[in-house]
């Protein structure tokens, strides 16, 4: 099962993904290219594969990419191949902005799609000022952006209001451990109950 997280900078959807991860040792995450600068406290490889803009041009035209956008003057995308490496055995979760939420929608229909969402436009916007990643400016344009990306959250399976981090980290969980309960999940693992059942016992 493919799972896309998605919605605007600064919801928190990356550190929903860091806690789900954590505790649901059979899901893998899927690992996005970027032409953006790594900061700090991300891992090449773990976070994001940091590679240049004229690689990420040749993988576009390639096809090599399963979604991409162009985000705040970077671009972002996910692999075909990381989604066929890490998704044959294990779910995989998928952290992209809502472009490339809508592209793989289109790719992926049986994948469950997740939008979160701040509790309110002032709070996203306490956030991201928090995070002092970003310039006044920066923070600006992604506030624009969000303002834009919020109106798709209809096309999306779950919504998750994000204003209690436990509480949004229990959503995401009970969201992700209830889709191995459904019949196509089940199938194969039931047949020894059921044919119990079919004795004469």
């Amino acid at each position: 099962m493919i799972f896309v997280i998605s919605g605007p900078s600064g919801c928190g959807k990356s550190t929903l993904v860091q806690h789900a991860l954590a505790e649901i040792p059979d899901l893998e995450f899927s690992v996005s290219h970027t032409t953006r600068f790594q900061r700090d406290t991300e891992e090449e490889g773990k976070d994001y594969y940091f590679i240049s803009s004229e690689e990420f041009k040749r993988m576009i035209a390639e096809e090599k990419l399963a979604e991409w956008a162009l985000v705040h003057g970077h671009y972002y995308g996910t692999a075909k191949k990381e989604l066929e490496r890490k998704g044959a055995n294990k779910d995989l979760i998928l952290d992209v902005d809502v472009q490339g939420a809508d592209q793989l929608r289109q790719r992926y229909k049986k994948g469950q799609y997740i939008f979160v969402l701040p509790p309110s436009y002032g709070v996203l916007r306490k956030r991201l000022e928090k995070r002092g990643q970003e310039s006044r400016e920066s923070i600006h344009t992604r506030l624009a952006t969000a303002r834009k990306e919020i109106r798709s959250y209809a096309q999306f399976d779950y919504i998750i209001v994000n204003e209690f981090l436990d509480d949004a980290v229990k959503d995401l969980i009970a969201i992700l451990r209830s889709t191995k309960c459904r019949l196509e999940k089940r199938q194969k693992s039931i047949v020894p109950i059921l044919q119990s059942f079919s004795g004469s016992g």
